[in-house]
């Protein structure tokens, strides 16, 4: 039985802070997390499928053109090979972005160099990876492919553009103007785990373990890819080593092992070298960004402007959103936001932690720390005094709006003091100390979601949905939002994840996995509510339920007299996403030195504090703001994907050259959490958190540099050389 809710309005019952188990929120470990330290937890590439054969893709060697010849002969004769697979359909790929487009792009055009052409196939993989560096490949090659988003005329992003009252006119008037452009290199995603998958075929039927992020999207697209049936694919994605968007859409090994097992009649596997997911996967945009901003004598913006040029390739439809949070975050009646597309031959644009707000908040806190130097005012005063009352170009309410508590609770736990910033006040031998901090927004959506729950007639309950679990928690606040609905312990609630046969969720991305489908748990699990007070005459909202029994002493397997209560929850947004602005704020805080000599930069101490909405567990939504936090270190210093400028080549394409942070990077991280209630945001009321802990973080970090040393930058990474030439002399 299908319980259907489509929220059009708020729902501010509070009904999960009335139930008895009081496990939800609780800082509970993560129930998964014993099978993945101890290495039992199978990942895409770890299934045990006998008689696996093993998959090697080939990829183009041009940057534009075409595949005239593919010598098979070549390598067949090579120890253990199989077969060479060049179907036309191995290099469909779906729209990395986005994740629910029609796949495109012909394996016989070449669009950058890098893209896959081919896989070989044979009994090992040390075969495979040798045959396919040999393989003979032949093409036809186009000149004059554009390579630097400089080179060409850009196209505008017409949904994305603003226009209101007179910004030029503001500029020239104002008591304080800024006009400052940044720019930010383009970023990899780094997961874990590379991108992988098994393919094996029952007659026509398909099953693939796969390292994917959205299910709900990636078997359609597998089927169009494949031109099959829905019902004849199975996806198995159990455990996810990250994914940061690079897994939302299916790329080229899914399809590859696909096509491949079908060929050679015996399953195979293929497995992306980590040179390979840098090359082909995809890739985050690099940006200019304009800001001009105009404030009054009290700081009060009367003018804002935010314009920014991205890349992709011809024909893709995503857009790294750079200005999502800039539309509502400051007020200005007088704006100007503009988004441009450069149509140039590197890979693929999607995607990349936090698209948008990552790389357009720290260009935008930046200039805000300008501007606050230029007005003579403190930094986190002059945002406290530039949060509109409501969204200042759609004119609607905020759902919720937490920013003013996130920029004050943070100041005070991070002992930031108020007043005007002057650079180069507390030296320590060769290193200078300062201070910086930047405000956070990431927009808040939720998706339609889908879960089966049944509660057995032993007393345990079990979920079942193909949401995924990327590392972020969704099995153990799964567990906590049934348990605490139906009075277990979360212990004796199992979560079954990551599998099409299950009802459909809504994927792990853009941050709304767990609202949406924590609400479809909760639908279901209040339908069951429903059942079992009316079998002891009572109403749902009356009815107390811990560690398996009533108030009376009634036990779950009593009133369940030996039989399973299923409900299937189906969550759906309704009206409301039209009524409100809904987003997650919050606000960084920032302590670095840099040294005098050499520019090196590093951070001692960083705190975020964030408005998210309920919180679900306090333990992974810690985890996930430091987490966020990190790649915010990463952004402001170190990440960088470089390109020949010749061919459009990936250069830095492994961990050892593209520098994430890692644990000498980064310090003791402090997170407060500003929990609230948004009832408008979802029937659990909570808000997206993955990836709110970086948007806007790289800027804190680069406003303590200036804060130091005098440095005022306007380029990311800030490496040594960039900090060391910036310096005052």
């Amino acid at each position: 039985m299908t319980v259907h809710f489509k929220q059009d309005e708020p729902d501010n019952s509070n009904r999960l802070d009335g139930m008895k188990q009081g496990v939800l929120g609780k800082p509970m470990p993560r129930i998964e997390g014993l099978a993945k330290v101890t290495g039992t937890a199978p990942y895409a590439a770890e299934y045990p499928v006998e008689n696996c054969a093993e998959g090697v893709l080939v990829t183009a060697t041009i940057t534009r053109g075409e595949v005239t010849s593919i010598d098979r002969k070549s390598v067949l004769s090579m120890p253990g090979v199989i077969a060479v697979i060049d179907d036309e359909k191995l290099c469909t790929r779906a729209a990395q972005g986005t994740a629910n487009e029609a796949p495109m792009q012909g394996p016989a055009q070449v669009c950058y160099w890098g893209q896959p052409i081919a896989l070989v196939v044979a009994k090992t993989f040390e075969q495979a990876r040798d045959a396919a560096k040999h393989l003979n490949v032949e093409y036809r090659v186009e000149e004059g492919a554009p390579l630097d988003p400089g080179e060409v005329e850009p196209e505008e992003q017409e949904d994305e553009t603003v226009h209101q009252g007179d910004l030029a006119h503001a500029m020239a008037e104002a008591a304080h103007s800024i006009d400052v452009t940044y720019t930010t290199k383009g970023h990899a995603s780094a997961a874990m785990e590379p991108h992988a998958a098994i393919a094996e075929w029952d007659g026509h039927k398909l099953t693939v373990h796969a390292s994917l992020q959205m299910l709900n999207y990636n078997i359609t697209e597998l089927a169009d890819a494949l031109d099959m049936e829905e019902d004849d694919v199975r996806l198995i994605s159990r455990y996810v080593g990250g994914g940061f968007g690079s897994k939302l859409g299916i790329s080229e090994e899914v399809v590859a092992a696909a096509l491949a097992a079908k060929q050679v009649g015996r399953p195979v596997r293929v497995v992306q070298s980590r040179q390979q997911v840098f090359q082909t996967v995809m890739r985050r945009s690099e940006t200019t960004q304009r800001l001009r901003l105009a404030a009054d004598d009290n700081g009060k913006l009367v003018g804002f402007g935010h314009e920014a040029l991205v890349s992709n390739l011809p024909g893709e439809s995503f857009a790294e959103p750079v200005l999502q949070s800039s539309h509502f975050l400051y007020g200005g009646e007088n704006r100007e936001l503009m988004l441009n597309v450069a149509r140039i031959h590197r890979m693929t644009a999607g995607s990349v932690r936090a698209p948008g707000e990552a790389v357009g908040m720290p260009a935008l806190e930046s200039a805000m720390d300008v501007l606050a130097e230029k007005v003579g005012i403190d930094p986190v005063e002059l945002r406290l005094r530039n949060i509109p009352e409501d969204d200042p170009e759609e004119g609607l309410p905020f759902s919720s709006h937490k920013l003013a508590e996130c920029l004050k609770q943070g100041a005070q736990a991070f002992g930031w003091e108020n007043g005007p910033r002057k650079p180069r006040q507390r030296r320590e031998g060769e290193w200078w100390i300062g201070i910086g901090m930047a405000s956070a927004a990431r927009v808040h959506n939720v998706s339609e979601a889908k879960a089966r729950v049944t509660l057995k007639a032993d007393g345990t309950a079990l979920v079942e949905t193909d949401m995924t679990d990327i590392g972020t928690g969704t099995y153990t606040i799964l567990a906590q939002i049934a348990g605490e609905m139906l009075g277990l312990d979360p212990k004796r609630v199992l979560v079954e994840l990551g599998d099409t046969r299950h009802p459909r969720g809504p994927g792990s991305g853009g941050s709304w996995g767990a609202a949406s489908i924590g609400s479809a748990v909760y639908v279901a699990c209040k339908a069951i509510r429903e059942e079992l007070a009316t079998k002891i005459g009572t109403s749902e909202d009356k009815l107390e339920l811990n560690e398996g029994r009533t108030p009376t002493g009634e036990s779950l397997t009593d009133l369940l007299e030996g039989k399973d209560l299923a409900r299937e929850g189906h969550y759906e947004p309704g009206d409301i996403e039209d009524d409100y602005t809904a987003s997650g704020f919050g606000a960084f805080f920032a302590e670095v030195r840099v040294n005098h000599y050499t520019g090196e930069t590093r951070v001692d101490r960083m705190l975020g504090a964030f408005g998210f909405g309920r919180v679900l567990n306090a333990k992974t939504a810690r985890s996930q703001c430091i987490g966020g936090i990190t790649w915010s270190i990463g952004l402001a210093l170190t990440e960088a994907l470089e390109f020949d400028p010749r061919d459009g080549h990936l250069v830095n394409c492994d961990l050892a050259e593209y520098h994430v942070p890692v644990h000498r990077d980064v310090p003791d991280l402090d997170v407060v959490l500003v929990e609230e209630r948004d009832g408008a945001a979802s029937p659990i009321q909570a808000k997206g958190i993955g990836e709110l802990g970086m948007c806007g973080g790289a800027a804190a970090i680069a406003n303590a540099i200036y804060n130091a040393c005098g440095a005022r930058l306007y380029d990311y990474p800030m490496t040594p050389d960039r900090v060391l030439a910036g310096m005052p002399d």
